[in-house]
């Protein structure tokens, strides 16, 4: 069977042509109108939806020449345009933008809004409220007007709205601004206008708060301990911390709210310091340790470079845009400087280089998202306009471990130089072969003990010297000496009382100082007891030795009172004891005196 074609038939072109030129129409309409206004219906406002959102209802007009008037704006209606983001952000722009909002408000509602721009760092603001034509009101908001002069003294751009229920208006913006257009513009009753003010200076408060006990803590350390990273964590923390106050509006609320130079300068300085902060911070952190290093170098000369551009700014030598320029890429480059370094620290388990890393990757993250609202590639919403301001207070949080840590590091080297002194005291002070106090150990004993003593309360002082010593030493050994040199210390010291001091000056010198004697009869049988603890051999392993005792010994106050004269008796009558036949107790009165033999 043969297919049929069907031709259309004479009275079928004209059908299908109307058709194909009615759908080419439409197309081209509809890519003609794109870019133009489309004849949206009025956005209703009802009391039910306490808080609507303007941008998706407005369209827009760019002002190059940042010259046209009211009239010539409503003049030009067919040229408004849609906005080319849907995400209430238009970008960093050098033009001036016109916005137009049809409204239409509901029969039931009382009229009474607040037109509220929630982003504080706008230069000027125009606002006309239209009735059939006519403005009905007009009111300028923008960061550079008088803070005084504001309809609401409030953080953001606001002014209250009074319209006649069932009657259609229209809502005209001109805004100029030398920062991003980030636009989020509501219509709120004053219900939801307060509830939104409130959490959010709740919120300002909280992480406002907690970079102040942050900074107060910082500068608390580094006053105490003078260690360079607190002061730098300091200025990191103070730029970022100005920033945020100037990018919410609360500085110009509350802190300089009559001051126009700051209120222009506020940002670029903040994000100046903030950088300046960063490279010291993070040369101190990673390299504070090798102080001639290259990279500690160059991170001071980016610093030293922030606080040049600072004065330039300060002097207006630069503008806003050209700060905003340049610190758009210096504010990466301290981060991307130290990333090599804080990898080695983190391959080698050291908690500042993963802290560091941690804090980067935050910072990385939150700057593209913010960078993205102020080209206008992310919508604006909560979360994506406090993005920085999260990701500032996470990262101030993790850099206050790399402080912690710091501070544990000073700590162990701080315990570290204590032992070392104490070691230093103790072989400067101590024998080290016995232990025992040596002849400066011996002297600081005995200026601490002489002050107390009295003729109720005796100090004595016994010299004593080893009889028979060298010849054990030459018959068996240095090493069989030194141990005897032990074991004589030990005899003596159990034969002392807790309190006494036993010390030794050299070879086989020794010197016991004994406090607290009620007369001079029990320093003297306390002479006597030492002698006796020598009359028994010493067993050195295999080896017995037999070794005697010489002392010579002097009593304060009644013989001297001072250390050198009381040393000076005892050694006296030592020597007198060795030179009448060894083994014996002498007192040293002045006279030589023999006690005992």
């Amino acid at each position: 069977m043969q297919a049929v074609v069907r031709h259309p038939t004479a009275c079928q072109l004209p059908a299908l042509r109307r058709f194909w030129l009615m759908a080419a129409w439409l197309l081209l309409g509809l890519l003609a109108g794109a870019g133009k206004a489309h004849s949206a219906e009025p956005l209703v406002l009802h009391d039910s939806k306490a808080s609507v959102e303007l941008w998706s209802a407005v369209t827009m007009l760019s002002d190059p020449t940042l010259r046209l008037g009211l009239e010539e704006v409503l003049a030009r209606a067919g040229d408004f345009v849609v906005p080319p983001s849907k995400g209430a952000t238009l970008g960093v722009r050098s033009d001036a933008i016109w916005l137009r909002a049809p409204l239409l408000v509901h029969l039931t509602s009382d009229g009474r809004w607040t037109l509220d721009v929630n982003h504080p760092d706008l230069n000027r603001i125009d606002v006309y409220v239209l009735s059939a034509g006519h403005v009905t009101k007009h009111v300028v908001l923008g960061s550079l007007q008088p803070y005084s002069e504001r309809p609401l003294q409030s953080r953001s751009h606001a002014v209250a709205l009074e319209f006649l229920p069932g009657h259609q208006y229209e809502l005209l913006m001109r805004v100029e601004t030398r920062a991003a257009m980030i636009l989020p513009i509501t219509l709120n009753k004053s219900s939801a206008m307060l509830a939104t003010a409130v959490d959010e200076q709740m919120l300002q408060g909280v992480l406002t708060g907690l970079a102040l006990c942050l900074l107060i803590y910082s500068l608390a350390q580094w006053t105490s301990l003078r260690e360079p990273l607190f002061i730098f964590y300091a200025l990191l923390i103070t730029g970022s911390l100005m920033f945020s106050l100037h990018l919410f509006g609360i500085g110009r609320q509350y802190l300089w709210s009559n001051s126009l130079w700051f209120t222009e300068h506020a940002a670029g300085l903040s994000a100046l310091l903030a950088t300046c902060g960063s490279f010291l911070f993070i040369s101190q952190a990673l390299a504070g340790d090798r102080p001639n290093s290259r990279f500690l170098r160059a991170m001071r000369c980016g610093a030293a470079l922030c606080v040049l551009l600072g004065l330039a700014y300060s002097l207006d030598v630069l503008s806003t845009r050209a700060i905003a320029a340049i610190v758009s890429i210096l504010g990466l480059v301290p981060a991307l400087m130290g990333i090599p370094g804080a990898v080695r620290k983190a391959i080698a388990g050291d908690g500042v280089g993963t802290s560091l890393l941690a804090a980067w990757l935050i910072y990385f993250v939150t700057t593209a998202v913010m960078i993205g609202v102020i080209n206008g590639w992310v919508p604006v919403n909560f979360w994506t306009l406090h993005s920085f301001q999260f990701g500032a207070t996470i990262d101030m949080l993790l850099f206050m471990r790399v402080l912690g840590l710091r501070t544990h590091a000073l700590q162990l080297e701080a315990l570290h130089a204590n032992r070392e002194r104490d070691a230093m005291h103790s072989l400067a002070h101590t024998d080290p072969l016995t232990g025992l106090p040596n002849r400066r150990g011996l002297n600081m004993a005995l200026a601490a003990a002489l002050p107390r003593c009295s003729k109720s309360d005796l100090l004595a002082v016994y010299m004593m010297d080893l009889d028979g010593f060298k010849p054990v030493n030459d018959q068996h050994g240095h090493d069989i000496g030194d141990e005897l040199l032990v074991a004589v210390t030990r005899r003596l010291q159990g034969h002392v009382r807790q309190s006494d001091v036993v010390a030794r000056l050299g070879g086989d010198e020794f010197v016991v100082m004994a406090g607290h004697m009620s007369s001079t009869q029990q320093a003297h049988e306390l002479g006597l007891k030492l002698l006796d603890a020598f009359r028994l051999p010493f067993s050195l392993g295999s080896i017995q030795v037999h070794v005697g005792l010489t002392v010579g010994y002097a009593i304060a106050p009644d013989d001297s009172s001072d250390a050198a004269g009381l040393l000076k008796l005892a050694d006296a009558a030592m020597y007198s004891g060795k030179q009448s036949g060894k083994f014996c107790l002498r007192r040293n009165t002045g006279d030589l005196a023999l006690s005992s033999a």
